[in-house]
């Protein structure tokens, strides 16, 4: 543990000299390797269980990780290796990114939501890393890696979902250029400053959605793609009412979309997603304060119960919504109800 703590410093203080962090399963013994890459990959990528080659001591893989502001570089060497993640295996929030692969040499399958494809030299292709999916590499290869978070894609590329594990050829149009731009950038980095560095990102985003327009199926229904969003934001808002704290930082990070995406779901409705929140938590109030099971309970139980942790703004804010104070409302409703009894 001690010895892993001190690597981990290391490797902090390597990459403010020298920009990109080296990880080596040389630096491990023999026996010790397969357990060391295992545990590299699932806290750098994503968990996966790991297939090496038949004779442990061919077991290689060479990695240097480049933070490329909101991105990651990645530049892997590795001799054969298999990689496989469960579909019921858990992910972290820090790791539910999109992966696009550039194969620069060997041989690379990748299969994901039913789909197979097989790189070339040069090839691209882009998976979900939070999704079940499986890498297998006959022989000895080297690739390059951006990390993408799954916020930032979809904020700039929609439809990416249906773009994964299919084969992006880096030999003509904008699939060339995405691959050359990409490697040059890597080949660059020793002559480059950690600011030039960070400003070739966005550019390095800009060509990769306008090369992921080029496979996105021609029948990809954008509209349709919107109403799923909004539904799976919704369903999460819903799950969470109750909880006080909730804000636009929270869902977004929860969800994996940024707030201003998310906004853009609601100004649909004309409402946001602070409004809509708020509107939810009324709608549950009212619905409690008319429920003759909860006839015994407070006031500023029921208010508490979905979210509002003041009870004055409550109060203001429905009576905004339904003319009477939440008092005058309920005893409205019981004294109606008595009369018709």
């Amino acid at each position: 543990m001690k010895t892993d703590h001190l690597k981990h410093s290391q490797a902090k203080e390597n990459l403010a000299s020298t920009l990109g962090v080296k990880y080596t399963t040389h630096d491990f013994p023999v026996n010790e390797r397969r357990d060391r890459l295992h545990e590299f990959i699932n806290r750098e990528y994503a968990k996966v269980e790991i297939t090496p080659p038949a004779i442990n001591d061919n077991l290689f893989n060479e990695v240097t990780i480049y933070p490329w502001k909101d991105l990651r570089l990645s530049s892997v060497r590795s001799n054969a290796i298999g990689l496989k993640r469960k579909a019921h295996e858990p992910n972290l929030y820090s790791q539910d990114a999109y992966f696009l692969v550039v194969l620069v040499s060997g041989d690379y399958r990748l299969q994901q939501n039913g789909k197979e494809v097989f790189l070339q030299p040069g090839d691209m292709s882009i998976y979900d890393a939070t999704l079940a999916h499986q890498i297998s590499c006959s022989k000895s290869f080297e690739k390059l890696i951006i990390s993408i978070p799954r916020a930032i894609l979809r904020d700039r590329f929609s439809g990416v979902e249906h773009c994964t594990a299919i084969r992006i050829p880096g030999n003509s149009g904008t699939g060339a250029i995405a691959t050359n731009f990409i490697r040059s950038t890597l080949n660059q980095t020793n002559q480059l400053s950690i600011s030039e560095f960070s400003a070739l990102s966005d550019s390095s985003l800009d060509l990769l959605t306008l090369t992921l327009a080029t496979i996105r199926p021609e029948k990809f229904n954008l509209s349709n793609s919107h109403s799923l969003t909004l539904k799976r934001v919704k369903v999460y808002i819903e799950a969470n009412l109750s909880n006080s704290d909730i804000n636009p930082t929270i869902v977004a990070n929860d969800i994996g979309l940024s707030s201003r995406y998310i906004n853009t779901f609601f100004k649909k409705e004309e409402t946001s997603l602070m409004r809509y929140i708020w509107r939810r938590r009324l709608e549950n109030c009212r619905n409690d304060l008319l429920d003759p099971t909860n006839i015994g309970d407070r006031i500023s139980d029921i208010a508490f119960r979905w979210g509002f942790n003041d009870l004055s703004h409550f109060s203001r804010v429905f009576k905004q919504q339904y003319d009477l104070s939440p008092k005058d409302y309920r005893q409205k409703w019981i004294f109606k109800n008595s009369n018709e009894i």
